[in-house]
């Protein structure tokens, strides 16, 4: 009997590793996102103050990217220059300001340009809620009929930008794109 309280807690815990270490280094499931493959969702957004082109997804013609940003996020601005450099390339980027005051926003983009054919506003969070947002920046690849097909959790460089944004960006039928014009982030 002595054995068996000895070796009980052992064995549980040895089990408790392994069901870790499978569920950390085990086969991966792919990690789908719900939203790819699926419309973008009806986003509450608001007019970006001091813009003329507002975002609106019901009126984009084609395929384009949507990034959800701040001026307050750091990633947000090691980003900047792919997003600039993709733009330059004719990529249709629209923008929604994330949780900003857009005083603050409109400043970042004087300071650093302006790479969105279309910007609205998502002050409260929102459209967040509805995009499952973890948090800025976010990048979707959307199709012409409104598809989501990709989704990047963090700042877009030219790796990312090679291995999972453009095989969606060319199968959502985007313009051909320079990976070598977008700025290596290291």
């Amino acid at each position: 009997m002595s054995r068996l309280i000895l070796w009980t807690p052992l064995t549980v815990v040895a089990l408790l590793l392994g069901v870790f270490a499978v569920a950390l280094f085990g086969p991966d499931d792919g990690g789908e996102d719900p939203l790819v493959g699926r419309a973008l969702p009806a986003l509450p957004l608001e007019g970006f103050p001091g813009r003329t082109a507002d975002f609106d997804p019901s009126a984009v013609e084609g395929p384009y990217l949507l990034n959800v940003w701040a001026s307050w996020c750091a990633p947000c601005r090691i980003e900047h220059p792919a997003l600039m450099a993709l733009a330059d390339q004719g990529v249709p980027i629209y923008g929604v300001a994330y949780k900003d005051d857009p005083a603050n926003a409109t400043a970042f983009l004087n300071q650093l340009g302006d790479p969105f054919a279309g910007l609205a506003a998502d002050p409260e969070g929102r459209a967040a809620i509805e995009l499952g947002l973890t948090g800025a920046p976010e990048t979707f690849v959307v199709d012409g009929d409104g598809v989501i097909r990709a989704r990047w959790r963090g700042a877009v460089d030219d790796i990312t930008w090679r291995r999972s944004l453009a095989p969606a960006w060319r199968e959502a039928g985007g313009s051909p794109v320079d990976a070598d014009a977008i700025p290596q982030v290291r």
